[in-house]
């Protein structure tokens, strides 16, 4: 079993031991217990609040370097070409507290019809598909925003 309790942050120049695929909402708890990819089981103990990132190297107090990786999961992505209906659906969805993925003109949230109607109402198009969720950390995650599009 591995244990881990301390990160090492974006960049890493030892050999990765193991990585551990992780969804959006396991990403987000600091109390985790899972398995590598290479079977192993995984305890994680970390602060609570503060996300791991996708691509973040973690430390086990066995000295071995764990790879952080998003898991692959159902989302809704919504898209137009208007950046004015694009800028009115992201708004709608900041005032609902919604965590989203941002790229030009498109976005990605978990699926939920009612959030889907809304930004259809907003004249985006909406597709379910398999992808890595990787939402925005928000204006007060303690320095994450450095990170949220290196990946």
């Amino acid at each position: 079993m591995l244990e881990i309790h301390q990160r090492l942050g974006m960049h890493c120049h030892e050999e990765v031991h193991d990585r551990i695929m992780l969804s959006h909402e396991q990403r987000d708890k600091g109390r985790i217990r899972t398995l590598s990819t290479a079977g192993e089981e995984v305890r994680i103990f970390l602060e609570r609040g503060r996300p791991l990132a996708v691509g973040e190297y973690l430390l086990t107090t066995c000295g071995r370097h764990v790879l952080v990786e998003g898991a692959v999961e159902t989302v809704a992505s919504a898209s137009c070409d208007d950046w004015l209906s694009f800028s009115r659906a992201c708004y709608h969805l900041g005032n609902r507290h919604v965590k989203v993925q941002l790229g030009a003109c498109w976005l990605r949230l978990l699926p939920d019809h009612v959030l889907e109607d809304l930004l259809r109402l907003q004249g985006l198009e909406i597709r379910h598909e398999q992808a890595v969720f990787i939402p925005e950390p928000g204006a007060y995650s303690h320095g994450l925003l450095v990170h949220a599009h290196q990946h």
